[in-house]
């Protein structure tokens, strides 16, 4: 029962990052410019950093640090709301997921401590924007600058 449960734990974020990749590698396919395989195979462990890194900063709101600390929770999570079994979809949902915390926490803290804490390269960082919901590289910060 344990390596099951270890196995299960494994297999979300190589999941994640094989469905990452496979989207990554369709996009490169219509825009060969911006996006090179390279940039794709890093892209997952710089994200997990750069989510890790936020979730330590002190100078992030609370509120975002709460929300990235049970993004990851939940992409290490053997447990999901669509099972992953399922093909395509069961790991779409965490695709979808990241997506949708990754754009609360930029409409919260600003893209800058996103930018600050990206260990990757320019492009993967783009790349992640977008996936944000960030159209040009850049989103409005809703909070009020500290001083």
């Amino acid at each position: 029962m344990m390596w099951q449960t270890l196995l299960g734990i494994l297999a979300g974020p190589v999941a994640v990052y094989v469905v990452l990749l496979l989207a990554l590698w369709m996009y490169a396919r219509r825009h060969p410019d911006t996006v090179g395989m390279k940039d794709a195979l890093r892209l997952l462990p710089d994200l997990l950093r750069a989510l890790r890194r936020l979730a330590a900063d002190r100078t992030v709101p609370r509120g975002v640090r709460i929300k990235l600390a049970l993004l990851l929770a939940y992409l290490l999570s053997p447990l999901d709301l669509v099972p992953d079994f399922l093909p395509v979809i069961g790991y779409a949902d965490d695709v979808i997921v990241l997506a949708v915390v990754l754009r609360s926490v930029i409409r919260t803290a600003g893209p800058e401590p996103l930018r600050r804490h990206w260990p990757g390269t320019p492009a993967g960082l783009r790349i992640i924007e977008r996936l944000a919901g960030m159209p040009g590289g850049t989103v409005p910060s809703r909070t009020t600058e500290r001083p």
